[in-house]
């Protein structure tokens, strides 16, 4: 079933696939929470995970339709993302990913999207947009050479977009880029070493030399200003701001942690006394009852952040229309705050549960360490959104970054 969510507003359908694509996520969510141990453990998300995505559509979220994909919108990636986060952070990462890229595959020429997915429709793509590498033009495209990290989703990847410098370019829209490039030609060295979000094995490509066509060259400034070389202009979910668009794709996991831990409160705290008190139940002590308001207030609040820069990036798509600096430099903002309350909504579930929190047999330890790791991605850095967001609220824009 492909339903193309284009048109001035979301159809009746396009709602309902959105509805069913979560009904989807939620029924793998048993499977994907029986192997969130295992995933953190092995530090990797399991075939079987991934291939349940798969079988359900929900690493098609962002793909063309042309190829077989839903080609929904960043509404419908959050919901999928909350609902896959609730049963594993990292496995969320991952479908999160593996469809942002897919997007960003959507903003090349034709003939780039062809090599993806014309004869294999069915192939992901990883990817890792900062300029970690260098593009050398020479005849038919250009030799890239550079490390990228983190590459989340590598381990399941066909393909891979990768931010390049062209110094032979500088002063130009062309000086920064992403190109496509096999997985194939790529090594993949094992560097993920971290604290959270360990299954999402988010390694560090290698390229040395490698051959890139011209038509896999994609350049930044021109997509953060809605430059987009894709032909298909009709085909609204690839007129979505560029830099939102990437910032905003990070939050569903977040949200999805956020409620987690609220569901862990909920269900635990009436079957346990509270420490060193009268209370035989938590349920019924005020204190927890206080932490569970604030930490589901703060769960609501990242949703409504998230879900508002969602509505204003899908309208603007539809309606065809490129939100302006301070438009987007508020999606920017509503999306690092959504990661910033989502974080403290799972802080203050574990300060409530206390030390046992962190047991390992605890599955609060696993989403606190998540959360706590997902949510400082760089493009959902608080403090720089708000930096780029205050000083645009007082007409003062483009001193901060390019990226907007």
């Amino acid at each position: 079933m492909n339903i193309i969510m284009d048109g001035p507003r979301t159809t009746d359908a396009a709602r309902e696939l959105r509805a069913d694509l979560v009904e989807r996520a939620a029924a793998l969510r048993p499977v994907l929470a029986d192997n969130a141990e295992l995933t953190d453990r092995e530090r990797g998300v399991p075939a079987k995970n991934i291939d349940a995505l798969a079988e359900a559509g929900l690493l098609s979220l962002m793909q063309p339709a042309r190829y077989g994909g839903l080609q929904t919108d960043y509404r419908t990636l959050l919901e999928v993302g909350r609902e896959v986060g609730r049963a594993c952070g990292s496995t969320s990462w991952l479908t999160s990913l593996l469809n942002a890229n897919a997007w960003f595959v959507g903003l090349f020429p034709a003939r780039a999207q062809d090599d993806v997915w014309a004869d294999t429709p069915h192939a992901r793509v990883a990817g890792v947009v900062t300029p970690s590498g260098t593009a050398r033009a020479v005849e038919g495209g250009y030799r890239v050479t550079g490390r990228w990290a983190p590459a989340s989703g590598c381990a399941h990847a066909d393909w891979a977009v990768l931010g390049v410098t062209r110094p032979d370019a500088e002063g130009t829209s062309d000086a920064v880029g992403i190109v496509l490039a096999p997985m194939s030609e790529l090594p993949v060295e094992d560097t993920w070493f971290v604290a959270g979000m360990r299954g999402t094995a988010s390694n560090t490509l290698v390229g040395e030399d490698l051959f890139v066509p011209a038509h896999r060259f994609h350049s930044v400034p021109d997509a953060v200003e809605g430059r987009y070389a894709t032909p298909f202009t009709d085909e609204a979910l690839y007129r979505a701001p560029f830099v939102p668009a990437a910032a905003l794709a990070l939050t569903g996991p977040q949200l999805g942690l956020a409620a987690a831990a609220v569901d862990l409160l909920i269900e635990k705290a009436p079957q346990r006394g509270l420490t060193l008190t009268n209370y035989t139940s938590q349920a019924e002590a005020p204190t927890i009852q206080l932490a569970a308001a604030h930490a589901a207030s703060l769960a609501d609040s990242a949703q409504l952040h998230a879900y508002r820069a969602a509505t204003d990036i899908d309208e603007a798509a539809r309606a065809g229309v490129f939100p302006d600096y301070h438009a987007r430099a508020r999606m920017r903002m509503d999306a690092g705050i959504a990661a910033v309350h989502a974080r403290e909504a799972v802080r203050v579930v574990c300060s409530a549960q206390g030390a046992s929190s962190f047991g390992d047999s605890n599955p609060l330890q696993r989403i606190w360490r998540d959360i706590e790791t997902g949510s400082r991605h760089a493009v959902l850095n608080p403090e720089v959104a708000a930096e780029i967001y205050g000083k645009s609220l007082f007409g003062i824009r483009g001193t901060v970054t390019a990226m907007v």
